[in-house]
């Protein structure tokens, strides 16, 4: 078994938080490819390298230039630990959809508000550790 390295992992996630912003499914990106789901699965975690050629065809699939899947590399010296963590909730369905939903109030208070009351879950610490 092999190590994952944590720039195909990056890379990876940034496939599947792209995908997921285009409401796309894994068969949609893998199809145009020539490849299985599976494929794609494997790509997502980190645990297959996207080669180059293949980097670029998803490119066009995604719609988007080579350098966005290495935006908030770790490593970069211009991300520190809050970017990384916002591209980690990103790759995720739900934190897509938070963040989409997020978008979309257009009251200041509100989007206050709301950053107001997860900030108070987390600080308690029953309810964050549970």
């Amino acid at each position: 078994m092999h190590r994952v390295h944590p720039i195909d992992k990056h890379v990876g996630a940034r496939l599947r938080m792209r995908r997921l912003m285009l409401d796309m499914s894994q068969s949609d990106v893998a199809g145009p490819l020539g490849l299985t789901f599976q494929q794609i699965q494997k790509y997502e975690k980190g645990s297959n390298r996207i080669s180059a050629s293949r980097l670029q065809h998803l490119c066009k699939i995604l719609n988007v230039q080579v350098p966005f899947f290495f935006e908030g590399l770790p490593d970069a010296p211009e991300v520190d630990g809050e970017s990384a963590a916002v591209n980690g909730v990103l790759a995720t369905a739900d934190g897509l959809a938070l963040v989409t939903a997020y978008t979309r109030i257009r009251d200041e208070k509100v989007r206050r508000a709301i950053v107001a009351l997860v900030e108070q879950i987390m600080a308690e610490p029953y309810r964050a550790a549970h």
